[in-house]
């Protein structure tokens, strides 16, 4: 499909792209990774044309057609909605239909064969491009995506830049393009639409090359790595955990070769010293100088795997109950967003909160923090407990005329300067970049610098939102080191499935409104979702996992009248008393729903599912009753 051949690429002085060579093969599935700044999208946008390469070729099929998808799009704006928008990815059909109009209108004046076939050809080419599914598979894709199908009508213009960016994921795999191009596509996506997206790359029939941090998404969508280093592109033949493996070998054997050149040298060295002085081996001398000058030197394995070693040190232990939230609801408006929910956080609990946007995440965040106050119920923080809130608004608090170093001083944690450095060396400032300032420093750079302020802080409860947004690889592998080494108690927010796998050991997840744990790690968490969805499919039951919707309450009906008679009064104080006992049986048939256990046993899952949705209704009826009669 494409070949690049020697190609050469700088940004001023600084050499991005040095002789570098790929090749790319039809149904290639190639994950494009290395540090952040080496270049990978830039060479994205040399493919596509965006950027001219200084030097090198690259060869392109005329059949190959791209699709490239990248942050730049987010500034697509439009009063179209969002549907129309992904449609245009259909532009001969669209086109098409305008002309099938045309010609029918034109039939009211001019019925000639010679339009009727005009008519069936456009027809049968219209049909040809997929003209009669292009909206059921805009629908599709969009719903894949997380938009609702209330949500399709609506004008991108309303939407944040996040769902934007899906809706322009969606035209871009509409087009369906001989060769995707995808700079973070997780980026903006929520789990259940990563995993989306993970299940429809596996299946596209055409070429895919995708930057991303996500390593987790690249195993589960490449089967080709290409690393960018040195200038160079060098190409593993297998998924991220493969280049892993193979590099790991690939080093072992360099940093062996390197060593033995490097004894060969220090002898050939020795020798000249020795003998350059002496007549009788001044010859053999000199030969070895020419040798040791013609020598192709073997680099050192550079080492990137920066390790971190901060001490945490809080002043004030807390006690054991960090938090609890009792009985607590929110709602935005009319908006349900939890009812009657749980927060019981102990001392020295990893919690990572997981699930779809929208499901209230950042909501139930910003009520433990106490940014928010709940609708109804109690928040009760815990004795001593210090708390600290990461979330992307943070990089927009960091002050953009201090330095770095100047910035972590003023986080208030009394280290001296020594140890500030030290720590921002962990987090990849070192030397002088420690008196960079905070407005010249990219994304990614920003995020660490106000990570590394919120975890120097004397906070022993720290609430991270999302923050591997932003970090490269490396960076999110510090992350997990230092929270790794912290001895106090956080919750996390994330997609990054590798993190929350390596930090966590509480998954919350929000199903009916309602805060759930489980006791464990991701890993365990997906394999007992997936055994809940196996047990439930194999009972004929709906997935546990699908929302079900609090039940609408009906108006109150006005009325003159009130209860005031005893058979009225006698009437509101039994249904009070069944809605009291209603209550308790759905809660007894929750406990036993949300016991992995009854999974296992079909008949026990079926019978206690149908007698949750009974009392579930009945409770329904008698609540509209009770307000009729109130």
């Amino acid at each position: 499909m494409i070949s690049i051949n020697d190609l050469d690429f700088h940004f001023g002085s600084r050499t991005l792209y040095d002789k570098a060579n790929l090749h790319i093969k039809p149904k290639d599935k190639i994950g494009l990774i290395g540090l952040n700044g080496t270049g990978k999208s830039t060479l994205l946008r040399v493919l596509v044309g965006e950027y001219k390469a200084d030097g090198g070729s690259i060869s392109m099929s005329k059949e190959v057609s791209l699709g490239f998808l990248n942050q730049d799009l987010l500034s697509y704006d439009t009063h179209e909605s969002i549907l129309l928008v992904a449609m245009q990815a259909f532009e001969e059909a669209l086109n098409l239909q305008k002309r099938i109009d045309e010609i029918l209108v034109e039939f009211e004046n001019n019925y000639t064969d010679d339009l009727v076939e005009k008519l069936a050809d456009a027809q049968d080419r219209f049909e040809a491009l997929g003209g009669y599914t292009m909206q059921a598979q805009a629908e599709e894709i969009l719903e894949g995506l997380g938009f609702t199908t209330e949500e399709l009508q609506k004008p991108l213009k309303t939407f944040s830049g996040g769902w934007r960016m899906r809706v322009m994921l969606a035209k871009i795999l509409l087009q369906k393009p001989s060769l995707l191009l995808l700079d973070e596509p997780t980026n903006h996506l929520d789990l259940p639409s990563i995993k989306w997206i993970e299940n429809y790359l596996s299946g596209y029939e055409g070429a895919v090359i995708i930057v991303s941090h996500d390593r987790e998404f690249l195993d589960r969508t490449t089967n080709t790595t290409v690393e960018v280093t040195g200038g160079k592109l060098v190409l593993y033949a297998g998924n991220y955990s493969y280049y892993l493996e193979e590099k790991e070998e690939r080093n072992l054997i360099q940093k062996g070769a390197f060593d033995n050149q490097q004894a060969q040298i220090r002898a050939a060295e020795r020798f000249i010293e020795r003998f350059k002085a002496k007549a009788s081996k001044a010859k053999q001398a000199q030969s070895r100088v020419k040798a040791l000058d013609k020598l192709e030197r073997i680099e050192d394995v550079a080492n990137d795997a920066a390790k971190v070693n901060i001490k945490f040190n809080f002043t004030v232990q807390p006690g054991r109950h960090i938090l609890r939230m009792e009985h607590v609801g929110k709602k935005y408006g009319e908006k349900i967003i939890f009812r009657d929910t749980h927060v019981h956080i102990e001392r020295g609990d990893k919690i990572a909160l997981i699930g779809a946007n929208g499901k209230g995440k950042s909501t139930l965040m910003r009520l433990v923090a106490g940014q928010e106050a709940p609708t109804n119920g109690n928040h009760q923080l815990g004795h001593n407990v210090i708390m600290s809130f990461y979330a992307q608004h943070q990089l927009e608090s960091l002050n953009v005329d201090n330095e770095i170093l100047q910035e972590m001083n003023e986080a208030g944690s009394r280290r001296n300067d020594m140890e500030l450095r030290s720590v921002l060396g962990s987090f990849l400032f070192t030397g002088d970049q420690v008196y960079k300032k905070i407005k010249v420093l990219s994304g990614g750079e920003k995020s660490r610098v106000a990570l590394a302020k919120t975890l120097i802080s004397e906070a022993n409860f720290l609430l991270l939102d999302e923050p591997t947004n932003h970090l490269d690889m490396q960076s999110v592998n510090i992350l997990i080191q230092a929270l790794e080494q912290y001895e106090g108690t956080f919750i996390v927010i994330s997609h990054d499935r590798f993190f929350v796998e390596n930090v966590a050991t509480k998954i919350w997840y929000i199903e009916d409104f309602q805060l759930k744990e489980y006791p464990g790690t991701y890993a365990e968490y997906e394999q007992w979702q997936e055994d809940r969805e196996k047990a439930a499919k194999k009972a004929g039951l709906p997935s546990p996992s699908a929302p079900k919707p609090l039940p609408k309450p009906e108006p109150v009906k006005e009325t003159t009248s009130s209860p005031s008679t005893s058979k009225q009064k006698k009437e509101l104080a039994e249904v009070e008393a069944r809605i009291e006992t209603l209550e308790k049986e759905l809660a007894q048939y929750e406990a036993q729903l949300a016991d992995p256990g009854i999974y296992n046993n079909a008949a026990q899952l079926k019978d206690a599912t149908l007698k949750f949705e009974q009392v579930k209704k009945e409770l329904t009826a008698q609540t509209r009753r009770w307000e009729e009669l109130m």
